[in-house]
């Protein structure tokens, strides 16, 4: 018997401990806690597997940024579509081509998160995946002025993805498994 699908309340609520409880806690994004503690972030469930209403909301989220301010970043959740990484990554690429032609390159710039979040190179189980392994596909809808002006104040950006690689991988398949299956409780 199939389980109910998650309402969009649970949804957000598996979200949001993720990003407390993996990103925040672990420093995996030291620029996350801030906006988080400010509840700057919004979260919107996008239930369609329809790629061109998936990409009628991506639009309707950049112009809700343009719009409210004191809104810094978006997550777009996609608990019941994309979970084909594969299939992700091309609507990823799509997306991108997307904010491009709608006049909205260097203005906003796309982070991707996904369940089975597998970057080239590393074996298929190394921890380092869990950098960007979420409850659910996600795109994550950031204002790049922020992301540059954030970048200026911490020493060595570039050194991120390196510290990250190493903490996952010092903490472990297991536990990096158990952290993101404990969202889910």
């Amino acid at each position: 018997m199939l389980s109910p699908a998650p309402t969009t309340a649970t949804v957000i609520h598996q979200t949001q401990k993720w990003l407390s409880d993996v990103i925040i806690q672990y420093t995996l994004c030291p620029f996350a806690k801030r906006e988080h503690d400010r509840g700057r972030i919004h979260y919107e469930v996008i239930e369609t597997a329809d790629l061109p209403a998936q990409l009628e909301q991506l639009m309707i989220q950049c112009a809700a940024l343009d719009q409210d301010i004191k809104r810094e970043t978006t997550l777009l959740i996609f608990p019941s579509a994309l979970s084909d990484f594969e299939a992700y990554l091309d609507m990823l690429d799509i997306a991108n081509a997307l904010l491009k032609a709608e006049g909205y390159e260097g203005i906003y710039q796309l982070a991707s998160f996904h369940p089975d979040y597998c970057f080239a190179g590393p074996a298929p189980d190394d921890p380092s995946h869990y950098t960007n392994r979420s409850p659910y596909p996600m795109l994550h809808i950031l204002r790049e002025a922020s992301v540059e002006a954030a970048l200026k104040t911490y020493p060595n950006p570039e050194t991120i993805p390196i510290r990250n690689i190493e903490l996952t991988q010092q903490l472990g398949l297991e536990f990096m498994r158990a952290l993101l299956a404990d969202c889910y409780d």
